[in-house]
């Protein structure tokens, strides 16, 4: 799976051939199906690795404008730090615009990050931490949009990401980042 997931990395969705993630760790093209009977199947898992690559390990200490001034800045961190993870993020998503099976399967992994993120702004906005008026689905919709954007031209993405806690939390424009 990680074989797989370099190589995505490295020559996009597209340069994805099981025989070379065989070669890679060292396995027989054929013995690849008994751990992964189908492409589909490889690609699963690769999602899958991907997703968890943005768990959250921890949480800080304080409240929800506080969880959510580190969320954005890991985000930016993570652009920054791993751009291997974000391009194959970003090639699974243009092969989810073609491929109804890679749709669905980005899809239902995605779906955790937009609640999470939603309950998240949720919080924030009960506790009045967030400008009045945010709402929280598009909030969190703004986030992912922000950060898959962000993940194509790194070099910029902790300002804007900074920028979108600007607009978020009344205090961080007065406070800064």
């Amino acid at each position: 799976m990680h074989a797989a997931y370099l190589q995505i990395a490295q020559r996009g969705f597209e340069g994805l051939r099981l025989r070379e993630v065989a070669a890679e760790v060292g396995i027989d093209h054929s013995t690849i199906h008994h751990y992964f009977p189908t492409k589909q199947n490889l690609v699963t898992a690769v999602v899958d690795y991907a997703t968890r690559q943005f768990w959250t390990p921890g949480q800080p200490e304080g409240g929800p404008a506080d969880l959510l001034r580190y969320q954005l800045d890991r985000l930016a961190r993570m652009i920054v730090e791993r751009p291997e993870l974000h391009t194959v993020a970003r090639e699974l998503d243009l092969r989810a615009r073609r491929d109804p099976e890679v749709r669905a399967i980005v899809a239902s992994r995605e779906e955790g990050w937009r609640a999470a993120l939603t309950r998240l702004f949720r919080g924030c906005i009960e506790a009045g931490a967030v400008v009045p008026g945010v709402d929280a689905a598009s909030a969190a919709e703004l986030v992912i949009a922000a950060v898959k954007g962000a993940s194509l031209v790194p070099e910029h993405a902790v300002e804007a990401l900074a920028q979108l806690e600007r607009l978020f939390i009344p205090s961080a424009s007065k406070e800064g980042p």
